[in-house]
């Protein structure tokens, strides 16, 4: 097996569901004993958190970059950026490394493109829905058109996002918004919906929704565990 570095801890609560879904995969693939060899980097995403309100993506990039050389240095083969948010300096990450940044982007484009979805509806941080780095590759790479939630919506969205999933806080009020959310983007004319924040899939899990859901976290933990065990 190849040896995988993870940049988390923007929130621990998903880099924990990275962690358990990269070792139960291994341990499914390959039986016994086995486990995922992971290197994991978690941030203090107080900090992170702060530069994403204040717009100073480039010195987040920046301490993104420095564990990512740490993550290099300490043997892994490929990164694992563990937040989806994030991938907003996915330039700098790579510009400062010599393995490779597997892109949740693609990860998530790959699926849609394999089900033939072609119109798809997008709930994440208010950076995800209204930025054009993740819209904007899902489009160019995969032809992907990208539905997003009102203003209004949007920023309850996101202020659930951080002051409830972020701190470990899955309340029935949110799923409820969330599931209202989902009923309008069908209205839409979506066709499935990318859980494009890695803490919705915990906040969505078991719940009937309107749409069928694509859990960034789960697509991203699978490409993972193909770089990682190669033709194991």
């Amino acid at each position: 097996m190849r040896q995988l570095g993870i940049l988390g801890g923007m929130s621990w609560e998903s880099t924990a569901s990275y962690y358990r879904l990269l070792n139960q995969g291994v341990r499914q693939r390959l039986g016994g004993l086995h486990s995922a060899p992971l290197v994991v980097h978690s941030l203090d995403f107080a900090e992170i958190a702060a530069l994403q309100q204040q717009g100073d993506w480039p010195a987040a990039g920046q301490i993104l970059a420095q564990a990512a050389r740490g993550l290099e240095r300490g043997g892994s083969t490929a990164l694992l950026l563990a937040t989806n948010t994030m991938h907003k300096v996915a330039g700098a990450i790579e510009a400062a490394v010599d393995i490779p940044l597997l892109h949740i982007g693609d990860a998530v484009g790959q699926a849609l493109q394999r089900q033939g979805v072609r119109r798809a509806a997008l709930l994440g941080t208010r950076f995800t829905m209204q930025e054009d780095f993740y819209r904007q590759r899902l489009a160019e790479r995969f032809a992907i058109e990208v539905i997003t939630p009102d203003a209004t919506q949007m920023a309850e969205i996101d202020r659930v996002i951080f002051a409830e999933l972020c701190q470990g806080r899955f309340l029935p009020q949110a799923q409820a918004f969330y599931l209202d959310c989902l009923r309008a983007l069908q209205e839409q004319g979506a066709e499935v919906a990318i859980l494009g924040c890695t803490e919705i899939g915990l906040l969505l899990d078991g719940l009937d929704a309107p749409l069928p859901l694509l859990d960034s976290t789960e697509l991203h933990v699978a490409m993972g565990l193909e770089w990682m065990l190669g033709g194991l």
